[in-house]
């Protein structure tokens, strides 16, 4: 059975850094498309990063261009967000989702991704 578990989240403070990454198990992620996406109290989600199987695809939101980068190794089963510049306004649950139906891209819609992990948060405070 598919499982996603996503971890690196904590407190940091306005333009400091974190990694938060996206391990699978149950899965071969190569076949995988991935979004990491967010949600903050009261908002809707919005994502914000995905890759497609190979990598050949990246797409981001104007939110997070210049500041996220989102990567993978396919011989650990893991995607990667690297956040750097991180603001106050990027507090908020982080997830990944994966699908199997995006052969050779990736799209921002969470809504195209059938499996999702449980969130790891962060918070960007001083």
């Amino acid at each position: 059975q598919l499982q996603l578990v996503e971890s690196g989240g904590g407190l940091v403070q306005p333009g400091g850094s974190l990694r938060l990454s996206c391990v699978a198990s149950g899965i071969t992620l190569d076949d995988y498309a991935i979004v990491w996406f967010r949600q903050a109290p009261g908002k809707e989600r919005e994502g914000i990063s995905c890759i497609s199987r190979s990598a050949s695809r990246i797409n981001g939101a104007d939110s997070v261009k210049g500041r996220f980068t989102i990567s993978r190794d396919n011989t650990k089963n893991t995607v990667y967000l690297q956040m750097n510049s991180l603001k106050p306004e990027d507090t908020a649950v982080y997830y990944c989702a994966a699908t199997r139906y995006l052969i050779d891209l990736c799209v921002l819609s969470i809504d195209s991704y059938n499996y999702r992990g449980q969130g790891t948060q962060v918070t960007v405070s001083s």
